[in-house]
């Protein structure tokens, strides 16, 4: 990896702020897929892979070109996890094991 490649000064604000978002709602969607796979709602569960796999992709092609934007990914990550979990705690359940 070249000296350049780790360099503040070429971070994009704009691709910054993308990776932050596409992977705070890329661990969103990894949360609501687990929720719906242990709900065994099969369409739903596949859905949400797909969602995952294709933020995910976002992310990954812009930060393999700088190394710093995988601390934005990092960051995002985080921020998309506290915020579903929190947003499905939040929602009733109806005894089930699912939350309507």
């Amino acid at each position: 990896m070249h000296l350049s490649a780790l360099q503040a000064s070429s971070l994009d604000p704009l691709v910054t702020l993308g990776v932050v978002l596409a992977t705070a709602v890329t661990d969103a969607a990894y949360v609501f897929f687990n929720a719906a796979v242990g709900a065994r709602h099969r369409v739903r569960a596949a859905n949400w892979s797909a969602v995952w796999y294709l933020l995910s992709a976002f992310a990954v092609i812009n930060y393999t070109q700088n190394a710093l934007y995988v601390l934005f990914a990092a960051l995002g990550s985080w921020l998309g996890a506290y915020a579903s979990v929190t947003w499905l705690a939040r929602r009733p359940d109806d005894g089930t094991g699912r939350h309507i």
